[in-house]
């Protein structure tokens, strides 16, 4: 599409500057800048466990989103991060039936998290990227992949930690754990579960 950069999800960190706010981190496709988007806990959650493929028990606003539009049979087409306006961000659901094709306005946290689950492309306007993103050097990068990998002090004693933890426990034992991390929606240690129990089969 003219004017627009395809983007990727890249991570999700919480956000130390704003309590219960996370910073979803957009790379694009293409070239190195990246485009961060403060979002809220739910949308923050809503993404990842579609990222990290955990079934909850109840579906969730954005499952709802997908039923509804499936039963409809409509579609999502790709979502576009359209507009930027006093640092607010604005976003719009490309949808289509056999019948029409429809914009929906809506939040980028919330189109993100229903494109997840429509396995929908996401693309920015150029005019947004020239504003709000970030690009990074060739520095930035390494620090960057070295915290992600856990390379941080603090970060590789936790996760050895976890790791250690939940190798002491049966096979049987993980999976009732998962069932109530789920039940609890407590769905980073439900990935931490699931990533043991793959492991182990």
């Amino acid at each position: 599409m003219d004017n627009t950069i395809e983007l990727e999800i890249l991570g999700l960190s919480s956000n130390s500057a704003q309590s219960g706010s996370f910073t979803l981190i957009l790379g694009e496709s293409e070239g190195k800048r990246k485009l961060p988007i403060v979002i809220g806990m739910f949308e923050a959650q809503a993404i990842a466990i579609e990222i990290e493929k955990i079934i909850p028990n109840r579906p969730m606003t954005h499952d709802l989103f997908k039923s509804f539009a499936s039963n409809f049979q409509f579609s999502v087409d790709h979502i576009l991060i359209s507009d930027m306006r006093e640092g607010v961000f604005y976003a719009k659901i490309m949808c289509h039936s056999s019948f029409k094709k429809v914009e929906i306005d809506a939040r980028p946290s919330d189109a993100i998290a229903i494109a997840v689950r429509f396995d929908a492309p996401i693309f920015c306007a150029s005019s947004v990227m020239a504003e709000a993103a970030i690009e990074f050097t060739e520095e930035d990068e390494k620090r960057e992949q070295e915290s992600a990998s856990g390379t941080g002090k603090g970060t590789r004693e936790k996760t050895k930690s976890q790791e250690a933890s939940l190798k002491d426990f049966s096979l049987d034992k993980l999976n009732q754990m998962l069932e109530k991390a789920i039940s609890n929606e407590d769905y980073e240690k439900a990935a931490r579960l699931r990533d043991e129990i793959n492991r182990r089969n």
